[in-house]
């Protein structure tokens, strides 16, 4: 009770300090009059004028020194005053205080006429670095702010290409007209209530840590279980085997003095070292007398279990499914592209996988040995954004398989139709992350990978490339392993020598970027582009040795020798290697046999069926089941059993014999996950 008056004043000062700011007059003034009648003490708060007096003259004080570049009395009050939540949870206060300190930073050189004082530049770089080893460090994963983490090792930065925004005179007014607009803002919300605060930071706040902390509860509780269990089991298996090996050193020394071991003997030690699941079978079964028997069954119960066989698909009516892809309305259409995708990513790697894929090829799934206008390639151009991004799901699908890779290239409009769909999709981004996905796996393809680069698909790269904040994961890591893959060849390096600024711009803000797995892409692009000498002048000129020097000291291990192999191509002087302007020539694909299939070509569906609606499997047995051959059935003695050969060739069956013969397949692929060995 005590506590409770000794708060009372400070908590009925908060209530009133709260109905003052929402202006409820009246409800104030009986508050303030009950208060009194009961003898209740009221805190002061201060008034708003007061307030709005002190907040004008704290800004007023932060520009001056602002103005006078007095870097010391700005930071002094800028930590006083500006609350601390706000400077380490707030984005843009961290953003403004970064360029704050390059402003204080490079003051004796924007305001001092002639030569500035040595000593105090000196002394306010020093200050800068201090600052970015220490708070500053928050923003060394940040694109916008990277080359400014080599300011302080450039001699002169008002030379430098890198730092000439900062000595354009528009840079000061407009950061001073950002700094007033924060204050502002933020000084006036620090005068907000503090039962607001409260609530705010005490009330919502607590409730999503309440809720993640309990999420992260479940989750250890389950792992540790897990590990208990595994722990329990070692131990178990722990003392089983000192037990046994005290007991065979035992027979040992009894053997020495000439005591006989008894096959019974042996094959209770044996039975307590196999595993559980073959003690019963093998405690009575074997003849442990025949020499070798116990050390052969010892080895075999550590082989691995053989794997079930994996029963093959059904086959389809490929014709009745390619009527529908092209006639259907949009929903079936969506359905079966589905399903087509789900029968294909489902499967096992293997042998399932391999026979529903050439069921795909040798039916002409897609139509890509078709010149009919109106074809199952078409849906790629559909005006329902479902139908287009599962069409495009689809062919990201094959395209992760090397010989599904060489089934697409056989149409020759369909790389030009995937460019306009990556080029002109603004609605859907999925649509968008498939295509491209496919588009990276069609450059492992040297035909295409010419045609992308003389369509400019690099020039796209690097636009879409400039902003990457604003890009999924997914899209991001395909746009630079494709950019990388183009930059391989000879006319992707010309390419980009045409804007070998914005390349390399480009580039070094990638080496930043929080999103590690596309490091090796981006520095295999960099290496690549600097054997042309224009690219490495250019890259010199821009102080990119500094900044890459930058990474050195944070990186991993193969990120450092990477980046050191970059600095030494940079600095060489030979001319371009005779041997990569010779590799524009038609040679054989060189694809590794890898053949992956990613998780998100299934992710995020855009449509569910209804009550009663079918999909998926069901959907394609239910309705587009093939006919079985009559030979099938004389081939084997049980129709429903029969051979695997037999199932294999009903799976890949075409419903219309072919004229011609198949293509032949790849057999190598190399993915952007590779990687890379400079």
């Amino acid at each position: 009770m005590g506590d409770i008056l000794a708060s009372e004043a400070e908590l009925l000062g908060l209530v009133k300090e709260y109905l003052d700011f929402a202006e409820f007059e009246d409800t104030v003034k009986t508050f303030i009059k009950e208060c009194r009648s009961k003898g209740k003490p009221l805190s002061k708060t201060p008034s708003s004028s007061l307030r709005d007096s002190k907040t004008l003259i704290l800004q007023k004080d932060l520009i001056t020194a602002f103005d006078n570049g007095a870097q010391k009395v700005f930071f002094g009050l800028w930590e006083e005053h500006v609350p601390a939540s706000v400077r380490e949870g707030d984005t843009l206060a961290q953003k403004l205080e970064f360029y704050l300190h390059i402003h204080f930073a490079i003051f004796p050189l924007k305001h001092t006429a002639g030569k500035p004082d040595k000593a105090e530049f000196d002394e306010r770089i020093s200050s800068f670095k201090a600052y970015l080893e220490t708070r500053g460090a928050a923003l060394s994963q940040t694109t916008e702010f990277l080359p400014f983490y080599a300011l302080p090792f450039v001699p002169n930065p008002m030379v430098h290409p890198s730092f000439k925004e900062l000595f354009q005179d528009s840079w000061t007014p407009e950061l001073k007209m950002r700094l007033e607009t924060f204050l502002s803002s933020t000084l006036k919300a620090s005068n907000t209530p503090r039962l607001f605060t409260l609530y705010k930071d005490n009330g919502q706040s607590n409730k999503e840590m309440l809720q993640q902390l309990h999420q992260q509860l479940v989750e250890a509780e389950r792992r540790t279980m897990t590990y208990l269990k595994r722990y329990n089991k070692i131990q178990a298996d722990y003392h089983n085997l000192i037990g046994v090996t005290a007991e065979l050193v035992d027979s040992l020394e009894a053997t020495v003095n000439g005591k006989m071991i008894t096959p019974e003997y042996l094959q209770s030690v044996c039975v307590r070292l196999f595993s559980n699941q073959m003690r019963q079978s093998l405690a009575h079964s074997i003849d442990f007398t025949r020499p070798g028997t116990a050390s052969t069954m010892l080895r075999a119960s550590l082989a691995p279990v053989k794997l079930k066989e994996i029963p093959l698909l059904p086959s389809l009516d490929y014709e009745k499914l390619k009527k529908d892809l092209t006639f259907g309305n949009d929903r079936l259409k969506a359905f079966l592209l589905q399903a087509l995708r789900w029968r294909l990513t489902t499967s096992h790697p293997g042998e399932q996988r391999e026979t529903v894929l050439q069921a795909y090829i040798s039916n002409d799934l897609l139509d890509c040995q078709s010149n009919n206008q109106r074809n199952v390639l078409q849906l790629l151009h559909s005006k329902n954004d479902v139908v287009r991004q599962y069409m495009a799901r689809l062919i990201n699908a094959l395209a992760s398989l090397s010989e599904g890779r060489l089934y697409l290239s056989q149409n020759t409009k369909l790389l030009r139709m995937l460019e306009e769909r990556l080029k002109d999709e603004d609605k859907d981004l999925l649509t968008r992350e498939n295509v491209l996905g496919a588009l990276q796996k069609f450059s492992l393809r040297r035909t295409l990978q010419s045609t992308m680069i003389q369509d400019g698909l690099i020039f796209w790269l690097i636009d879409v490339l400039e902003d990457p904040d604003c890009l999924s994961d997914y899209t991001l890591e395909y746009a630079v392993a494709l950019l990388m893959n183009l930059c391989l060849r000879s006319t992707g390096k010309n390419m980009c020598a045409k804007v070998a600024g914005l390349v390399l711009k480009v580039l070094s803000d990638l080496l930043g970027h929080e999103n590690h797995e596309i490091q090796p892409y981006v520095n295999g692009a960099l290496y690549s582009i600097l054997s042309i000498p224009s690219i490495r002048e250019e890259a010199r000129a821009m102080g990119m040795e500094e900044i890459l020097r930058c990474f050195i000291k944070e990186g991993s291990a193969e990120m450092i020798r990477q980046i050191e192999f970059i600095i030494k191509q940079l600095n060489s002087e030979d001319p371009p290697d005779m041997i990569l302007e010779s590799d524009d020539e038609e040679e054989e694909d060189d694809e590794e046999d890898r053949d992956t299939m990613e998780s998100d070509l299934d992710k995020d569906e855009a449509i569910q069926p209804r009550l009663g609606e079918l999909a998926g499997e069901k959907l394609l047995t239910s309705e587009y089941l093939g006919d079985i051959c009559p030979a099938l059935y004389a081939c084997c003695e049980d129709p429903v059993k029969s051979c695997s050969s037999c199932a294999r060739w009903l799976c890949s069956l075409p419903t219309v014999h072919s004229e011609g013969p198949m293509a032949p397949l790849a057999s190598r692929a190399a993915f952007h996950s590779k990687p890379l060995t400079l």
